[in-house]
């Protein structure tokens, strides 16, 4: 086995100059160990990835099963798998009664790349309205339609016809017109420091996009599958979008997304052109058999019951007077510091006593807390006890 950094640092490409490298040699519930047998407590998930943990036992069966019967056999859309069957109509299920159609990828930008041609195609208009501070990811489409200025100016031009407004602000509304083909938005804006709307102000853009005939897109990318305290961040706000896009932990460790919609919607992509979207491995079906277990172990082990009042306890251990500000619905946290500088020697100074917090790119005055739901109260008060050291040791 190879670990070492040579070939890390020659072989791979590489996204920043500064990498966490950890050297990892396995993982399991909310821990992972290095090649030294270094425990960490992952507080980050994987970045959304693993709210079940690691190697949650089902999914590992499930996944082991599936492998089994057959991996790929054909592209998106052809063959009738019954491991997708059953994830489309478990996943329908748990949504309204007008996301009924599921379209399956590989990962969120593709979910979201896929849900901007669905508006598009379907509406037969080309305006776009995303929020500033947005990210939505690091494709061409979802690129544009992400609202940090500094990741996007190298990669210009981008898609045109774009208009950026102002998350939660109920005032920048009247640019959604009856040109607007759609409205993206996180349900709760995560890279922008764990930004929460109001209700009304929701329930003021679902009213607005039925007015004037857009689509409304909601990127539950990250926010999704239980980290809120529902199964769906939007549940609690009192509106449904006309396309759900969802990936991270929707496979429970496996790369799967989705874009969901009417099916009257999603038959659009059908005709004029044929194969309006396509995707050779969407709907694997081992990711299938995984995102399924997911779903499945989110309600039997009745994960959303004590999501809420886990992320209570976080926020009552979490108190130390250079924590400027703390954001948080269910569990996904944003703790703000005066500087990124200071962020990042605690960053750093966690990574060392053995707690894996991280930064959010376009806030970096912040870092993230957002843990597997399984995690325990003990194990929280571990982590807070952890966490509070690396502060006081910046």
């Amino acid at each position: 086995m190879d670990f070492s950094q040579a070939t890390f640092f020659t072989h791979l490409a590489q996204t920043t100059s500064s990498p966490y490298l950890i050297s990892v040699s396995y993982a399991e519930g909310i821990y992972i160990y290095d090649t030294d047998n270094k425990r960490y407590t992952d507080l980050i998930s994987g970045i959304g990835v693993n709210n079940l943990g690691h190697r949650h036992p089902t999914i590992v069966k499930r996944i082991k099963e599936q492998v089994d019967k057959h991996l790929h056999v054909m592209v998106y859309g052809e063959y009738i798998q019954s491991a997708s069957n059953t994830l489309a109509k478990k996943l329908v299920s748990l949504l309204p009664d007008n996301l009924n159609c599921c379209y399956f990828v590989n990962s969120g930008t593709e979910a979201n790349e896929g849900a901007l041609k669905l508006a598009k195609r379907y509406t037969g208009r080309t305006h776009i309205v995303s929020c500033f501070k947005s990210y939505h990811g690091s494709t061409h489409g979802s690129l544009s339609v992400s609202g940090n200025e500094a990741k996007k100016q190298a990669f210009r031009p981008l898609l045109p016809d774009i208009d950026f407004i102002n998350f939660n602000d109920p005032t920048d509304l009247d640019l959604i017109t009856d040109k607007t083909a759609c409205v993206i938005l996180e349900t709760v804006q995560g890279d922008a420091g764990v930004r929460i709307p109001s209700i009304s102000y929701m329930k003021a853009l679902r009213h607005r996009c039925n007015e004037t005939g857009a689509l409304l897109i909601l990127d539950e990318i990250q926010c999704g599958m239980g980290r809120t305290g529902t199964l769906f961040a939007f549940e609690q706000f009192g509106i449904s979008p006309d396309i759900l896009t969802i990936a991270k932990a929707f496979g429970g460790g496996l790369p799967i997304g989705a874009f969901i919609s009417d099916r009257k919607i999603m038959a659009t992509l059908t005709h004029d052109p044929m194969l309006g979207h396509i995707t050779t491995f969407g709907g694997n079906p081992v990711c299938c058999a995984s995102a399924l277990a997911t779903l499945e172990v989110i309600e039997n082990e009745r994960l959303l019951d004590d999501v809420e009042e886990k992320g209570r306890l976080f926020e009552s251990l979490l108190r130390h007077p250079r924590i400027k500000a703390v954001r948080r619905i269910g569990l996904l946290f944003a703790l703000d510091f005066e500087s990124p500088e200071i962020v990042t020697r605690i960053v750093h100074s966690a990574k060392e006593l053995g707690v894996i917090c991280y930064w959010f790119l376009s806030h970096p005055y912040s870092f993230r807390i957002a843990p597997p739901l399984t995690i325990t109260k003990k194990q929280i008060e571990e982590s807070c006890k952890t966490i509070l050291m690396a502060i006081d040791n910046t």
